[in-house]
């Protein structure tokens, strides 16, 4: 391991169990906010909507109104799944002349397609895709929520007013997106002091706060007019404005015809329990082949050891091979491959009420801070969801109009047994498959609860032929990797991550948990009573 971090060091934090609600997301004020919803009588959907609101002002760069996304459900009642898809999709008039290929290079990170000049498929205007999580949370509300719109979405409408908070974590998270922030106004003005990211004060009194009045003016419009009023009326009209005088190919009548995906699940049988997924362009195809591979290996011990270790790794190599380059927005290939993608910034919550409906969520800008595009009039932070398609022309996944956007997201439900069920999903890009198959097999395999779940180290086989182990495997687990993989030990790190950052509920009888990554440090369940 190359790195220069103590040993020594031991990170954990205490899973919450509860016979009332419970929210786990990755910033603890939106899962109090959205446990204060379970507690005052609300479905899970409607602490759902109100932690998506709150989580997209608290972590703007990972999502936000801007962003995309998809859900799976479960009603308790009916014994009934579901998803509800709002991913991203391309501009109906949107030109892929409009991409030229640069001489030479290829894109940022992972991916595998030639770059674009002045890379305005990954940032700017160019890169913006149709926005989908206010049609989503609008059409998971309709169908199941109890309380009223807009109080869910108003307290977000107060946090943008209050300001983004300013700690090492934010610090460092501007930092990572700065460079091109400073190409926008407004997300300079937004998220930059005199160009660089907002430093820490180290005096107990010395809060900073980043406000965006002009977010926190949309979501207020959002909470009194309803989420369809993102995609016709004043407010679209303006975000759709602002973005075309920018440059950007979103017009109008793209927000106008955009609407959310419900689907049955994707419903995968995995010794002797079901695990519920998102069926098509999203990493739930990927998961289901994962365990597929996983039901030839029988577990030995009653913990994870050498050979589950080497069962997993396996599993998940062969299962990214299959993805490689089939998947896109064409029949036939909508739940096949994969995308090559570097990791992006995503979000994912999850939440159980008191009469066992679930929820598990993934959102997402895609790449961190989106496009870095913020609208001047609205104040929203747009995603780059074109920055998913091929810009050589003629291929599965190639750049053109009016086409959905791949991901790597894969929030899932598991049904275990009778009355045990788990919501899981997490953030990292094309480590998300990895910790969610890996979660799925200690809950279903071992029994974990969700304690010893995320003590659990795990592994990451999201780089090709590289398998990546936590440092806190045993030393025989290591050297058992070592001698069938290309096997590196990396410390688990909260920046930059290489591994994915998961967080999940368990409902066991009558009594709920959660938990979330031990290394994401804003993360935290929180129970809602």
């Amino acid at each position: 391991m190359i790195d220069n971090f103590g040993r020594s060091q031991q990170v954990t934090k205490t899973a919450v169990v509860s016979p009332h609600g419970v929210v786990s997301a990755q910033h603890r004020v939106a899962a109090e906010i959205g446990a204060a919803v379970l507690a005052g009588g609300g479905d899970c959907i409607d602490a759902a909507v109100a932690t998506s609101f709150a989580i997209g002002t608290l972590e703007p760069w990972m999502s936000g109104v801007g962003g995309i996304g998809t859900m799976v459900i479960y009603r308790a009642k009916e014994d009934r799944y579901e998803v509800i898809g709002f991913g991203g999709e391309s501009p109906a008039g949107l030109d892929p002349r409009d991409y030229p290929l640069a001489a030479d290079g290829t894109a940022q990170g992972l991916f595998p397609w030639r770059r674009v000049e002045g890379d305005r498929n990954l940032h700017g205007p160019a890169s913006i895709a149709v926005p989908g999580v206010v049609a989503g949370m609008g059409e998971a509300h309709r169908r199941y929520g109890r309380q009223p719109w807009a109080d869910l979405v108003r307290p977000a409408a107060a946090l943008a007013d209050e300001g983004l908070l300013v700690d090492w974590y934010t610090t460092l998270n501007i930092a990572t997106g700065a460079e091109e922030l400073r190409l926008y106004p407004t997300a300079a003005e937004e998220f930059l002091r005199n160009g660089l990211p907002p430093s820490v004060g180290w005096g107990v009194r010395d809060i900073q706060r980043l406000p965006r009045p002009r977010y926190a003016a949309t979501l207020r419009h959002i909470a009194d007019h309803g989420a369809r009023s993102l995609y016709e009326g004043d407010l679209a009209q303006a975000l759709a404005g602002e973005i075309a005088a920018a440059g950007g190919s979103l017009r109008a009548s793209d927000l106008a015809a955009y609407r959310a995906r419900v689907t049955p699940s994707l419903a995968i049988p995995y010794r002797g329990a079901v695990v519920h997924a998102t069926p098509e362009l999203t990493a739930g195809p990927t998961l289901a082949q994962t365990l597929k591979l996983l039901s030839d290996w029988t577990p030995s011990s009653s913990a994870p050891d050498a050979a589950a270790y080497a069962a997993y790794g396996r599993a998940l190599q062969q299962a990214y091979r299959q993805r490689l380059s089939d998947m896109g927005d064409a029949d036939g290939k909508r739940a096949i491959g994969a995308e090559h993608l570097p990791p992006t910034c995503t979000t994912h919550f999850n939440v159980v009420d008191a009469e066992g409906n679930m929820v598990s969520v993934t959102q997402t800008l895609l790449g961190i801070f989106g496009s870095k595009f913020v609208g001047p009039d609205t104040g929203i932070l747009m995603n780059n969801g074109i920055m998913w398609f091929d810009p050589e022309p003629g291929r599965t996944n190639s750049l053109a109009g009016g086409r959905r956007c791949l991901a790597n997201y894969t929030p899932a439900i598991a049904a275990i047994g009778p009355s045990r069920r788990m919501a899981v999903g997490a953030s990292g890009g094309r480590r998300i498959l990895p910790a969610v198959a890996q979660m799925l097999s200690f809950a279903i395999d071992y029994g974990m609860d969700l304690q010893a779940a995320f003590d659990t180290p795990r592994i990451d086989a999201s780089e090709g032929a590289i398998l990546i182990g936590d440092a806190r495997l045993a030393k025989d687990v290591q050297a058992a990797l070592a001698r069938e993989f290309d096997f590196v030990p990396v410390a688990p790190l909260t920046l930059p991550m290489k591994f994915a950052f998961p967080s999940a509920v368990l409902r066991d009888g009558a009594t709920n948990q959660g938990a979330t990554e031990v290394f994401q440090p804003w993360g935290d369940a929180v129970a809602g009573g």
